[in-house]
């Protein structure tokens, strides 16, 4: 696929984003995404962008990816972040060995737009039978599930002892598992990330990825596709695909309480909140966050993709700063947002998006942040430990 073509799906998702933002309370009503935005993104080729050529879809450059869930999640947090978990999937499944991407996309692409969501952590059992598994139990926070056609499930797979000897991920069709509608929360409310339940299915070999070979950039459907993409590590593929609609998030906020401020009487002094300097200073803190925070996430995902592309391997040193860069990006723009809404008035509390959406991004960049891919401390003690010459284990790096 040519540039010209991802550049298309760009402007064809810009083009769409009025429609977005207009339905942002909608989905916070329905507690998951209208399915008409669903099918327009999926219009647009954008679920499409991290697909494999040979299945239909772009195999791209993932900065155009990024770029669209960062201006998705400007016009609606809910939908950037639906879009980027929903979007990251046909990724993963390109990884898996040639006939489970058969049975996802038909051995010629013919259901290219297929969806896949996910719930990555291992609270389900898998036992190991003759051919495959058995796979039972209920997973939490499956984002935008119920426009998804397939589902990626995280296990442990024990020994004969019971003990733990490896995690996978297993790829099970929307037969085969029951969404329990369970999600309502502050944040985030227009995710659906709801519940999975599982009660003793098979599943077979061929679906059942350990991450291994995932993490040593050794998967086997790297025989298969050889898109430069798909030789990025999982680890920053999947944290920036958390963190892009955080800093989206953050983006729209500060858009809008600018717009916002500039016509905003603050009653106790009788002024205009935009002649406050200490406005003023809150807006260019928050905004220099912002930009570093995307300048960052980007330039690594893009020095990254560059190495790969030119048939180089990434070092440890640069995927510890990208996890460290991808977290604290996470923590810049929660910080920013705090800022502009200590500013916002008490307007700005009240029931809804609140004036300019602050509140909306407020409660969604605070929701966000409790995702498991932006756990601080871990992340940042990577990034130490190979400053100083140790020896890192750690499957998200």
């Amino acid at each position: 696929m040519t540039e010209d073509s991802t550049a298309a799906v760009l402007a064809s998702v810009r083009a769409l984003l009025p429609a977005v933002a207009e339905r942002a309370a909608e989905a916070e009503e329905l507690r998951r995404i209208p399915e008409a935005t669903v099918k327009e993104l999926a219009s647009t080729g954008f679920f499409r962008l991290l697909q494999p050529q040979r299945y239909g879809g772009f195999g791209a450059d993932p900065a155009v990816f990024y770029d669209c869930v960062k201006e998705i999640a400007q016009a609606c947090g809910s939908t950037g972040w639906v879009a980027s978990v929903l979007g990251v999937h046909p990724w993963h499944v390109a990884l898996y060995e040639q006939a489970a991407q058969d049975e996802v996309w038909g051995e010629n692409g013919e259901r290219a737009d297929t969806r896949i969501s996910s719930s990555y952590a291992p609270t389900g059992t898998a036992a190991r039978v003759d051919g495959g598994f058995r796979l039972s139990g209920r997973w939490h926070f499956s984002s935008g599930c119920d426009h998804a056609q397939w589902i990626i499930l995280g296990a442990l797979v024990p020994d004969a002892d019971g003990n733990p000897v490896d995690m996978r991920a297993f790829l099970l069709p929307r037969t085969d598992y029951e969404i329990k509608d369970v999600w309502d929360t502050v944040g985030l409310r227009g995710t659906g990330s709801n519940d999975i339940l599982v009660e003793d299915v098979f599943v077979p070999e061929h679906r059942a990825l350990s991450y291994g070979p995932v993490t040593a950039l050794a998967a086997p459907g790297l025989d298969i596709n050889p898109e430069p993409v798909f030789r990025l590590p999982y680890a920053a593929v999947f944290t920036t695909t958390i963190s892009s609609p955080i800093v989206g998030i953050a983006q729209g906020a500060w858009d809008g309480f600018v717009s916002a401020t500039r016509e905003r009487i603050r009653v106790s002094y009788g002024q205009k909140v935009a002649e406050d300097p200490f406005a003023q200073i809150r807006l260019a803190r928050s905004a220099s966050d912002i930009d570093a925070a995307w300048r960052q996430l980007r330039g690594n995902i893009g020095e990254m993709y560059d190495i790969v592309r030119a048939g180089g391997e990434l070092s440890t040193e640069l995927r510890a700063r990208a996890r460290r860069d991808q977290v604290l990006a996470t923590e810049r723009c929660a910080a920013a947002v705090d800022l502009l809404m200590e500013n916002a008035g008490g307007n700005a509390m009240r029931t809804g998006a609140g004036p300019a959406g602050v509140q909306r991004a407020w409660r969604d960049i605070h929701t966000g942040r409790g995702h498991a891919a932006n756990d601080p401390e871990r992340a940042l003690l990577m990034f130490g430990q190979d400053a100083l010459g140790l020896d890192v284990q750690d499957v998200m790096l």
